[in-house]
């Protein structure tokens, strides 16, 4: 077979809804057509390349890497890298452009190391620079007799595109350029999709295509002959060094490990001495001081700005770290697998991931960018794809299928009554388009520092988020030799922080809340975790953990670590979670499934708890060595993509355990709990990480209950709904007070023991006035009057409306519908107001209004439409008539095994289904105490009583126990009727 060295400007489906082919496929096609040389040119972007290099070198294809670049539909010219410098050059170039938003040029700069092929009806010959080419599609080369191109043969080329396989493949393009386009394929413009002739054509028709141009057949293939691109998969890319040298890297790391050393364990604590020297010799000798250096800055600049964090990752398994403030987990106290950490074979650093408030993360990514500099820092990037029942939804609209038929298709797309031949075609290309790269987006939290300039590698992108970040994600980052350090957010540290800001206001008290080891003896923590009274605190509030929490009787910090990491759904679904409860209660009453489970998982009842355990189970107990066993545990997980390593692995487990001896039974029940288990787990350093956030949420909880509330409600961020946090708020003393123009601020703030609401919780006021009032009243005191307010604040009269309904003008002791008069008086729709504060106050024309009432009722239901929930009344006092004879939470375990009547406020539901596919819900209610009880609702019982929406319930059912813990098995359930709304009337 001749070669066909002739394709340089290739798509993969890295273009993004135009491409059909993965960069492997594209590979494995060519080889298949005799292709010994083969070129990626995607749009805008160069994702796929390093897939692509790997492909080829796999293949034995010589591979050529470039950049197509359009504006909008429209093609300019494509770059072609002569090396991996000029792969750098094309990656800047667009790079500069996406970066800063600004249109491609007609013409790119100069390239060096770049080949340019323009379009045939490109620049002129003449004005083409030494590297500059004109690229001549088959379909366009019997125009070449009436071109003056003809006579510069030198300068063309063959440019014949491959964007798909064949009709199949363009059918599926076409589709993918109507879901771009947010059009009906039937209204697809010819302009917006490729040429049917993208495809691989045979060599014989490329030759009679050109056949009396052969020079541009030999430019084109002496052209691919001419660029060499390769990558090494194996080194680290990371930054090399933190201070410019690796010597001084080590003198560093170990000048800052034995300073931590005495901060955290005093000066002759003799087995932190040996861990800590034994560690940095393996840092050291792998080559990972700097990432730790690197990690140890951030943590230090973000410290100097009074930023609270929390460090997990398996690097937080390292005594390391934890004398540099990384992490607040202590290694040695609990044990932790060291080879988790980091064993001799390991080529990767350890990953940290650093948590802060969502209100700090980004400026401590913004230090990492100025520290590191833009050429080599970048967030890492992630990749959404086309996957479920979204396509069904895409495809639908792009036949233009009703509403209707799209739900149909997407809930229920077995339906043979929705059968048809558009929704057989729907179903056909769904699984030709299933894991397709659809958009390209951010990682959560991975930022890369690179050694050599980011660009080497990759263009760069800017969304919305503001910083450059990669066009390919963690799996190709991992696979060139990259290792992401993880700075992420979250609102559990913000309710930590703020409430103790919120304690120096309101009491005058400063809290250190890292003094983790006092909280660890603390007995009120002890007495809230045995309770399970853990609603707003970090982690452990979900109902499920809040029984878990009461089954395992929990009241230390190691047994919470454990129950932080078997609440994941691995375990649970495994059956695991119930079996480790079990043993922990009758610790006599269960065998191990062989000794090695013994040994190894003593301290957690020979269940898989941690990710290591997975670790010791495959090292142990199957022979893997360490490094297999982590390949193993990182591919369950999501974070490994290496189908055949992992599949060598999977063999090697099994013929380990047969040479072993062990019984088929044993061995694959073993492995069922590995399965089931190691894609959710935790490792142990991430579930102490997070019991230690959970403890501080505790501690504050404890002992400072009301002003930890309103920490919460502030920063938005819980399992529940804010009315929950008013309502726990109240349960512990709080007096709940409306939103006041006196005393609310736009967030929620406490004084003394009342809760003013904030303006914040307020649908449709608008946030300046919001802000506004607190500064007004700053600086000039407080409001007199609504005369007063309206006089001095800039607020229309919709605005004034939404504060009088929500009880912000009670303080004037008229009530509400007078205000409303009075507002609707002086601030009618003919009202002049002046633009800005006067000299002179405006005096106000008096009315003599009438006497005017409202009424409990009436406020409640303006409270539930504008703030969502009532506060001057519960929704128990609502209901049209008083629930009698229910039994309360209190009462509960008094009544097991029988059947009771219980009244509660549904506060959430959790959708299961079960082994038959059913679904099946688990609920948490309160009762008119505001205490929270659950239940559980089978299908059967489900389908006669389905909940129909927030309220409070009726519900009959029988009082069940396990493990001390009790619930409702609803057989009955009523949502109760409230009282008419009085302003309908």
């Amino acid at each position: 077979m001749p070669n066909n060295n002739l394709y340089f400007n290739n798509h993969t489906y890295f273009s993004l809804r135009y491409g059909t082919l993965s960069p492997e496929a594209l590979v494995k096609l060519a080889k298949s057509k005799g292709v010994e040389m083969l070129g990626i040119a995607d749009i805008n972007n160069s994702t796929g390349v390093m897939d692509f290099v790997k492909a080829c070198d796999e293949e034995g294809v010589h591979p050529v890497a470039g950049i197509e670049f359009r504006e909008g539909n429209s093609y300019l010219y494509t770059g072609i890298a002569q090396n991996n410098e000029g792969f750098r050059e094309l990656n800047e170039f667009l790079s500069e452009h996406r970066l800063n938003k600004t249109p491609l040029p007609e013409r790119p700069p100069v390239l060096p190391n770049c080949f340019v092929v323009y379009p045939f009806e490109g620049l002129s010959p003449a004005k083409l620079r030494d590297n500059e080419y004109i690229g001549v599609r088959p379909s366009d080369s019997g125009r070449l007799l009436s071109s003056p191109l003809r006579n510069r043969q030198s300068k063309l080329l063959v440019r014949n595109p491959v964007t798909f396989a064949g009709q199949q493949g363009y059918e599926l393009h076409r589709h993918l350029r109507a879901i771009d386009n947010n059009t009906l394929l039937s209204k697809l413009d010819p302009s917006l999709m490729g040429s049917p002739d993208e495809v691989m054509l045979p060599y014989d028709e490329l030759l009679r295509a050109f056949e009396h141009y052969p020079d541009i057949l030999r430019n084109t293939e002496r052209m691919m002959a001419e660029c060499h691109i390769g990558f090494d998969f194996h080194s680290i890319k990371n930054k090399k060094t933190f201070t410019g040298s690796l010597y001084d890297d080590k003198i560093l790391l170990e000048k800052l490990a034995r300073d931590g050393l005495e901060y955290r364990y005093g000066k002759k604590n003799k087995e932190a001495e040996a861990r800590v020297k034994h560690e940095l010799n393996l840092i050291t000798r792998l080559g990972f001081a700097s990432y730790f250096l690197i990690t140890w800055d951030i943590i230090r600049y973000s410290m100097s700005r009074g930023f609270y964090h929390v460090g997990r990752g398996s690097g937080a398994n390292s005594v390391v770290a934890y004398c540099l403030r990384i992490t607040d987990v202590d290694p040695i106290d609990l044990n932790l697998y060291f080879e988790r950490f980091i064993n001799p074979r390991r080529s990767t650093p350890p990953d940290f991931d650093i948590d802060y408030s969502w209100r700090e993360r980004d400026d401590v990514q913004d230090y990492i960018f100025k520290r590191y500099g833009r050429k080599h820092t970048a967030l890492l990037g992630a990749m959404s794809t086309f996957k479920g029942r979204s396509i069904f939804r895409e495809l639908g609209k792009v036949y233009g299928l009703p509403k209707a038929e799209i739900d149909r298709l997407v809930h229920h797309p077995g339906d043979p009554d929705g059968k048809n031949h558009i929704t057989d075609r729907i179903h056909a290309l769904s699984g030709m388009m299933a894991g397709f790269p659809n958009i390209r987006s951010i990682h959560a939290g991975g930022i890369l520092i690179s050694e050599e300039p980011i660009c080497s590698y990759t263009a760069l992108d800017m969304p919305p988020k503001g910083f450059p970040t990669t066009q390919w994600d963690m799996y190709v980052a991992e696979d060139i030799g990259f290792e992401k350090l993880d700075i992420l957010s979250q609102r559990g540290i913000g309710h930590i922080r703020e409430c103790a800001d919120i304690v120096a206001e309101n009491r005058g008290i400063r809290v250190d809340v890292h003094c983790i080891d006092k909280f660890k003896k603390d007995e009120k923590i002890k007495d809230l975790l045995h309770r399970g009274e853990t609603n707003g605190c970090f982690y452990v509030e979900s109902p499920a953990m809040r029984g878990l929490l009461k089954k395992l009787r929990c009241d230390d910090y190691l047994r919470l670590v454990a129950a932080s990491s078997i609440i994941r759904p691995g375990v649970a679904r495994s059956g695991m979670m119930r079996e480790y409860i079990h043993r922990f209660h009758h610790p006599d009453d269960f065998e191990y499934i062989h000794p090695v489970m013994k040994d190894q998982l003593e301290e957690t009842y020979g269940v898989m708890v941690y990710q290591e355990d997975v670790l010791k189970v495959c090292h142990h107990f199957a022979g893997l060595d360490l490094a297999d066993a982590d390949v193993l545990r990182r591919a369950m997980s999501g974070k490994f993509r290496g189908k055949k390593e992992f599949d060598r692995i999977v063999r090697k487990f099994f013929s380990n355990c047969k040479e072993y001896g062990y019984p088929d039974g044993i061995t694959k029940e073993v492995w069922r709990q590995i399965e089931s288990f190691a894609g959710y787990s935790f490792s142990k350093a991430h579930s102490a990480s997070y019991a230690v956030e959970s403890f501080q949420s505790l501690y504050l909880k404890a002992h400072y209950p009301m002003e930890f509330m309103v920490a919460v409600i502030n920063n938005f961020g819980g399992f529940f709904h804010r009315w929950v946090y008013f309502n726990e708020a109240r349960r512990w003393g709080a007096v709940i007070m409306l939103p006041c123009v006196n005393h609310s601020n736009h967030k929620t703030r406490i004084i003394g023991k009342k809760i003013y609401t904030g303006f914040i919780h307020i649908d449709s006021l608008e946030r300046n006035i919001g802000k506004g009032i607190a500064e007004e009243r700053e600086n000039n005191g407080n409001f007199r009057s609504l005369e007063d307010f309206i006089q001095r604040m800039q607020a229309g009269i919709e605005q004034i409306v939404l504060l009088i309904r929500t009880g912000a003008f009670n303080f004037t002791g008229q009530p509400k519908s007078q205000l409303l008069w009075e507002a609707h008086l002086h601030l009618g729709k003919n009202t002049v107001r002046p633009s800005g504060p006067t000299l002179f106050k405006q005096q106000l024309k008096k009315y003599a209004l009438p006497k005017l009432e409202s009424s409990k009722l009436e406020d409640a239901y303006d409270e539930l439409e504008l703030i969502g929930f009532p506060q001057t009344m519960t929704w128990f006092d609502l209901l049209q008539r008083p629930v009698n004879g229910i039994v309360r939470v209190g009462d509960m375990m008094n009544c097991v095994g029988r059947r009771v009547q219980m009244a509660g406020l549904l506060v959430t539901v959790k959708y299961v289904r079960t082994v038959k596919k059913e679904i099946m819900h688990f609920a948490a209610f309160l009762d008119d105490t505001g205490e929270f009880f659950d239940s559980t609702h089978f299908p059967d019982t489900l389908k006669k009583y389905p909940f129909r929406g927030n309220g409070v319930y009726l519900l009959y059912g029988k009082v069940v126990e396990e493990f001390g813990f009790p619930s409702l098995e609803v057989e009955r359930m009523l949502k109760l009727p409230l009282q008419a709304d009085p302003r309908s009337a």
